[in-house]
């Protein structure tokens, strides 16, 4: 009788931990997000996403391996409306003297659940802008690299401080919308031909006497994504004397920046397209190149169309791989107009051609390998101590690269 009773125990015994195992299983960022662990009060939550590329320059015949980034998410649910959210991140597998490697905080915000519909987020955060700044991983796009108009005009991956407000409509079926208020940018930090991109404050003793509101519009409809966002937000966050003195004006929105950006995704078993239109205004441009000679643009614009075939479910229909050919073409000009005290440069007007294979061969993997074939106007000489491609190179306005890396996401 005892027998049987300790063969009992130890069979609830597994049980119990077989239960606990299988919770641990749900360590996915989505689980967490999207409430999936409800009767777990204190789950805890380990994911994380990395990729490596090698890039071949076939004008100059060098070629150059990185272990682009690495990222480790932590999560945790206080409760079944409370949740955190952290990303930390290693870009260029170390920092040191003399590399570009950095380690920073990608997001670090709480989470508050009003109902199934609606929540608050608070903290760092990437506000809803593009299609990459939210979405970044790289098993959700194309190419080793992530489009360059989400590189150099919505400068992705674009967090700050703040407070942000999620929620979905009832009488709309599919129709999200969100909206934002957090820090602004440091106009001081931009710099010619990166845009808006080095002055992003990324929750680094960011100032919030300048502040920025964001919005968007998310709608679902059949096989669609369709979205638009907006920014306004200040670039000058000091005080009235220091303001005076530089020129700038003073208040929470100060030297604005304005960014509007549209983008639509098509994607079903055998096809998938995605487009987006983005253009940038510095109302203060003028003011900001006479306080720091930075050659700032009045405006920046770009855009992009891809269009991707999945042909594994022409191969083989029953197959869980994923073998995806597309082609992107990305046109782009980080000084579309200029103020009377900037120079022009044709370097910065750009049109790039993105084409390759994804390969998944399970879900969470990605092998890719892509050409990109870049051409360009003629820089000015007279922002150039030597040519933008490197002092030993000779400039061509055309440039091609092969790349070829892995991505993961778990």
């Amino acid at each position: 009788m005892k027998t049987q009773n300790i063969h009992a125990f130890l069979v609830i015994l597994f049980m119990i931990f077989a239960m606990q195992a299988q919770a641990q299983l749900l360590t996915k960022e989505d689980s967490l997000s999207a409430g999936l662990v409800g009767r777990f009060n204190n789950f805890s939550a380990i994911s994380g996403y990395g990729e490596a590329k090698v890039n071949y320059d076939l004008r100059s015949k060098t070629a150059n391996a990185n272990l682009t980034r690495n990222v480790i998410f932590l999560g945790h649910k206080f409760s079944n409306s409370v949740y955190f959210f952290s990303e930390l991140e290693l870009e260029n597998a170390k920092v040191a003297t003399g590399t570009k490697g950095e380690i920073a905080m990608e997001q670090f915000f709480l989470k508050f659940s009003i109902n199934q519909s609606n929540y608050i987020t608070t903290g760092l955060f990437t506000p809803r802008i593009g299609l990459c700044n939210e979405n970044h991983l790289p098993t959700t796009f194309n190419g080793n690299d992530r489009p360059f108009i989400e590189q150099k005009v919505i400068p992705s991956t674009w967090r700050e401080m703040g407070i942000s407000y999620y929620g979905s409509s009832q009488k709309i079926r599919g129709l999200n919308y969100s909206a934002a208020i957090f820090n602004g940018l440091n106009s001081k930090n931009f710099a010619f031909g990166s845009g808006i991109r080095k002055g992003r404050m990324s929750g680094s003793n960011a100032s919030a006497s300048n502040l920025a509101v964001s919005g968007a519009l998310l709608y679902y409809i059949g096989n669609f994504r369709l979205q638009y966002s907006t920014y306004y937000g200040g670039s000058a966050g000091m005080d009235v004397i220091e303001a005076d003195s530089m020129g700038l004006t003073n208040g929470m929105f100060s030297t604005p920046v304005s960014l509007n950006e549209v983008n639509a995704r098509f994607s079903n078993k055998l096809f998938e397209c995605k487009a987006m239109l983005a253009l940038i205004n510095i109302k203060d441009a003028q003011k900001i190149n006479a306080a720091y000679k930075s050659n700032t643009p009045e405006s920046i614009y770009g855009g992009y169309f891809e269009a991707g075939i999945h042909l594994m479910p022409i191969i083989a229909k029953k197959c869980k791989k994923d073998l995806t050919v597309f082609s992107r073409i990305e046109s782009l000009d980080l000084n579309y107009k200029i103020p009377s005290n900037a120079v022009s440069d044709d370097y910065q007007k750009q049109l790039i051609s993105v084409s390759g294979i994804t390969f998944a061969p399970t879900k969470g993997i990605v092998i890719k390998v892509d050409y990109v074939f870049q051409k360009t106007g003629q820089y000015n000489q007279a922002l150039y101590k030597t040519n933008p491609l490197g002092p030993i190179q000779k400039f061509n306005k055309q440039t091609q690269f092969v790349n070829l890396g892995f991505g993961f996401s778990f």
